[in-house]
């Protein structure tokens, strides 16, 4: 375990958005599902384009924000790509961090079987950030390419275990934003005791030009960019 190290894409010091107050945000490498709107189409691959860091290392660059983070409130996030790939890894990561007194959230899609180690982890999570991919299983998978079952009974187990959530999803026009399928998830959510926020991001390709450089065709091509008009239609539905 000493010599454990995590395969991260990139870091970013100053995070506003991915958690309460100013976050120190991890992005891992790699990630198996094949979501058609990922900005990050480079974190796929669990080799490429890494930079292998110990847990000691990692937190030493966390370290030197302690103030920032404090003072705000904040805390570290780990996103990715799929960060639960790497549980081992963020599990002596998180433990240390909470030796620490760091706030720490996790921003996945929750599509991983609750093995113990995902159990372990989850209880030294602080915050879970889940993205619900899509509430209908067969529309999910063809988005993602998996369906929505582990990512419902993952948040069914974070409820359950009085572990605090903020849901996200994509709003995907003429994917995510049929006003069935939003109140399903609303009633979906509505069965959840720990959703602390709902978020709906509007889905752009800002991403488009990561998977041209990489050499795959972009398959939403001629998906339009979601409006603050379709936003605002679809907190409605949601009731948020």
């Amino acid at each position: 375990m000493e010599n454990l190290k995590g395969k991260i894409h990139s870091i970013e010091t100053f995070g506003t958005v991915d958690g309460p107050g100013i976050r120190f945000v991890v992005f891992m490498q790699g990630c198996m599902l094949k979501c058609k709107y990922c900005q990050n189409r480079d974190t796929w691959s669990t080799s490429e384009g890494t930079e292998d860091m110990t847990s000691d290392e990692l937190i030493s660059r966390i370290d030197k924000y302690k103030s920032y983070i404090e003072n705000s409130n904040g805390g570290v996030t780990i996103s990715g790509g799929e960060p639960l790939l790497q549980v081992t890894f963020l599990i002596e990561l998180f433990e240390k961090l909470k030796a620490k007194n760091y706030h720490t959230a996790i921003d996945t899609s929750g599509m991983v079987a609750l093995t113990p180690d995902i159990k372990k982890l989850l209880s030294l999570t602080d915050l879970v950030l889940l993205d619900i991919k899509h509430i209908d299983s067969e529309k999910c998978k063809e988005l993602v390419g998996f369906s929505n079952e582990n990512e419902l009974a993952f948040a069914r187990y974070l409820s359950d275990n009085n572990i605090p959530i903020w849901i996200r999803q994509v709003l995907v026009p003429g994917i995510t934003d049929n006003e069935q399928d939003l109140l399903k998830l609303k009633e979906f959510i509505s069965s959840l005791k720990t959703v602390q926020k709902i978020e709906i991001l509007p889905y752009h390709s800002l991403g488009k030009f990561k998977w041209e450089n990489l050499g795959f065709k972009y398959e939403l091509e001629n998906t339009p960019a979601a409006t603050i008009k379709d936003v605002e239609r679809a907190k409605e539905i949601l009731g948020i």
